[in-house]
Protein backbone atom coordinates (compact mmCIF):
# COMPACT_ATOMS: atom_id res chain seq x y z
CA UNK A 1 0.00 0.00 0.00
CA UNK A 2 1.40 3.54 -0.67
CA UNK A 3 2.00 5.70 1.75
CA UNK A 4 2.50 9.23 2.55
CA UNK A 5 4.41 10.43 5.22
CA UNK A 6 4.85 14.21 6.56
CA UNK A 7 8.55 14.88 8.65
CA UNK A 8 8.85 17.97 10.30
CA UNK A 9 11.54 19.10 12.98
CA UNK A 10 12.30 22.66 14.33
CA UNK A 11 14.62 21.72 17.49
CA UNK A 12 18.12 20.40 17.31
CA UNK A 13 19.91 19.66 14.39
CA UNK A 14 16.85 19.47 12.11
CA UNK A 15 18.43 17.89 8.89
CA UNK A 16 19.93 15.38 11.48
CA UNK A 17 16.42 14.37 12.71
CA UNK A 18 14.81 14.32 9.17
CA UNK A 19 17.44 12.00 7.21
CA UNK A 20 17.34 9.35 10.52
CA UNK A 21 13.99 9.14 10.38
CA UNK A 22 13.63 9.02 6.46
CA UNK A 23 16.05 5.78 6.85
CA UNK A 24 13.85 4.38 9.49
CA UNK A 25 10.55 4.79 7.48
CA UNK A 26 12.51 3.59 4.59
CA UNK A 27 13.47 0.85 6.91
CA UNK A 28 9.72 -0.42 7.26
CA UNK A 29 8.98 -0.29 3.50
CA UNK A 30 8.46 -2.83 1.20
CA UNK A 31 12.21 -3.71 -0.69
CA UNK A 32 12.77 0.11 0.29
CA UNK A 33 10.45 1.49 -2.28
CA UNK A 34 10.32 5.36 -2.07
CA UNK A 35 9.88 8.61 -3.73
CA UNK A 36 10.87 11.62 -1.93
CA UNK A 37 10.06 15.16 -1.79
CA UNK A 38 12.56 18.32 -1.85
CA UNK A 39 13.51 19.97 1.78
CA UNK A 40 11.66 22.81 3.13
CA UNK A 41 11.92 25.52 5.86
CA UNK A 42 8.45 26.28 6.90
CA UNK A 43 7.70 28.96 9.60
CA UNK A 44 5.78 27.53 12.08
CA UNK A 45 1.89 27.35 12.15
CA UNK A 46 -0.06 27.22 15.12
CA UNK A 47 2.70 26.80 17.35
CA UNK A 48 3.78 28.58 20.75
CA UNK A 49 4.78 32.61 19.82
CA UNK A 50 9.09 32.11 19.21
CA UNK A 51 8.99 29.19 18.18
CA UNK A 52 11.78 27.81 15.52
CA UNK A 53 11.55 27.47 12.00
CA UNK A 54 10.46 23.66 10.95
CA UNK A 55 12.43 22.02 8.31
CA UNK A 56 9.93 19.80 6.51
CA UNK A 57 9.36 17.13 3.58
CA UNK A 58 7.10 14.27 2.33
CA UNK A 59 7.92 10.93 1.89
CA UNK A 60 5.82 7.96 0.09
CA UNK A 61 6.74 4.62 0.54
CA UNK A 62 5.08 1.56 0.13
CA UNK A 63 4.17 -0.32 3.58
CA UNK A 64 2.42 -3.87 3.72
CA UNK A 65 1.45 -3.76 7.26
CA UNK A 66 -1.65 -2.42 8.94
CA UNK A 67 -2.50 1.64 9.83
CA UNK A 68 -2.24 1.08 13.15
CA UNK A 69 0.71 -1.17 13.08
CA UNK A 70 2.64 1.94 11.53
CA UNK A 71 1.24 4.31 13.48
CA UNK A 72 2.14 2.52 16.74
CA UNK A 73 6.02 2.21 15.22
CA UNK A 74 5.94 5.91 14.37
CA UNK A 75 4.99 7.02 17.60
CA UNK A 76 7.79 4.91 19.10
CA UNK A 77 10.29 6.57 16.80
CA UNK A 78 9.40 10.04 17.64
CA UNK A 79 9.73 9.16 21.38
CA UNK A 80 12.89 7.44 21.13
CA UNK A 81 14.44 10.10 19.42
CA UNK A 82 13.15 12.79 21.67
CA UNK A 83 9.46 13.59 20.78
CA UNK A 84 7.73 15.04 24.45
CA UNK A 85 4.25 14.08 24.00
CA UNK A 86 4.01 15.70 27.54
CA UNK A 87 4.23 19.27 25.77
CA UNK A 88 1.44 21.42 25.06
CA UNK A 89 0.05 20.84 21.32
CA UNK A 90 2.36 21.88 18.42
CA UNK A 91 6.09 22.64 21.17
CA UNK A 92 8.90 23.25 19.34
CA UNK A 93 10.39 18.71 18.43
CA UNK A 94 12.39 17.41 17.59
CA UNK A 95 10.67 15.01 15.16
CA UNK A 96 7.00 14.78 14.38
CA UNK A 97 5.91 12.10 11.57
CA UNK A 98 2.41 12.52 10.36
CA UNK A 99 0.58 9.57 7.69
CA UNK A 100 -1.32 11.94 5.32
CA UNK A 101 -2.77 8.78 3.31
CA UNK A 102 -3.15 5.15 3.52
CA UNK A 103 -3.52 3.46 0.40
CA UNK A 104 -6.90 4.69 -0.89
CA UNK A 105 -8.39 4.31 3.18
CA UNK A 106 -10.41 6.41 4.93
CA UNK A 107 -10.01 5.92 8.75
CA UNK A 108 -11.75 7.52 11.56
CA UNK A 109 -10.41 6.35 14.68
CA UNK A 110 -9.56 8.04 18.10
CA UNK A 111 -6.41 7.98 17.88
CA UNK A 112 -5.78 7.95 13.89
CA UNK A 113 -7.14 10.14 10.78
CA UNK A 114 -6.54 9.43 7.76
CA UNK A 115 -6.17 11.01 5.47
CA UNK A 116 -4.68 13.60 8.16
CA UNK A 117 -7.09 15.88 8.67
CA UNK A 118 -5.96 19.30 8.24
CA UNK A 119 -3.21 18.22 4.91
CA UNK A 120 -5.92 20.34 2.66
CA UNK A 121 -5.25 23.80 4.52
CA UNK A 122 -1.25 23.58 5.08
CA UNK A 123 1.35 24.99 2.56
CA UNK A 124 4.02 23.51 4.59
CA UNK A 125 2.44 20.01 3.85
CA UNK A 126 1.03 20.52 0.33
CA UNK A 127 4.05 22.01 -1.31
CA UNK A 128 6.26 18.89 -0.78
CA UNK A 129 3.41 17.05 -1.37
CA UNK A 130 2.69 18.63 -4.73
CA UNK A 131 6.58 17.34 -5.82
CA UNK A 132 5.56 13.85 -6.04
CA UNK A 133 1.99 13.35 -6.24
CA UNK A 134 0.48 16.35 -7.70
CA UNK A 135 -2.80 14.42 -9.08
CA UNK A 136 -3.53 12.80 -5.86
CA UNK A 137 -6.99 13.47 -4.88
CA UNK A 138 -7.36 14.17 -1.12
CA UNK A 139 -10.33 12.19 -0.18
CA UNK A 140 -13.07 14.37 1.41
CA UNK A 141 -12.09 17.36 -0.82
CA UNK A 142 -12.49 15.74 -4.61
CA UNK A 143 -9.61 17.88 -5.37
CA UNK A 144 -5.78 17.00 -6.39
CA UNK A 145 -2.60 18.30 -3.96
CA UNK A 146 -2.15 20.63 -6.84
CA UNK A 147 -5.44 21.86 -6.89
CA UNK A 148 -5.48 22.43 -3.30
CA UNK A 149 -2.26 23.97 -3.28
CA UNK A 150 -3.49 26.37 -5.74
CA UNK A 151 -6.79 27.37 -3.98
CA UNK A 152 -4.52 27.87 -0.67
CA UNK A 153 -4.43 31.36 0.44
CA UNK A 154 -2.13 33.31 3.10
CA UNK A 155 -1.67 33.05 6.11
CA UNK A 156 -0.23 29.34 7.12
CA UNK A 157 3.11 30.73 6.52
CA UNK A 158 6.32 30.95 4.10
CA UNK A 159 7.88 28.06 2.91
CA UNK A 160 11.50 28.41 0.99
CA UNK A 161 12.89 25.81 -1.17
CA UNK A 162 16.29 24.45 1.33
CA UNK A 163 17.39 20.96 -1.40
CA UNK A 164 16.44 18.32 -3.34
CA UNK A 165 17.93 15.84 -1.73
CA UNK A 166 17.79 15.20 2.07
Amino acid sequence: MKVGLAFGSNLGDRLKHLQQAKAYALSLSNEGWHVTSPLYETVPVGCPPNSPKFLNAVLEIEFGGAPKTLLKKILAYEVAHGRDRGLPKNAARTIDIDILYFGEKEIMEKDLLVPHPRMAERRFVLLPLSTIQPNLIVKGTGKTVRMLLRELRGGDGEVKFVQQDW
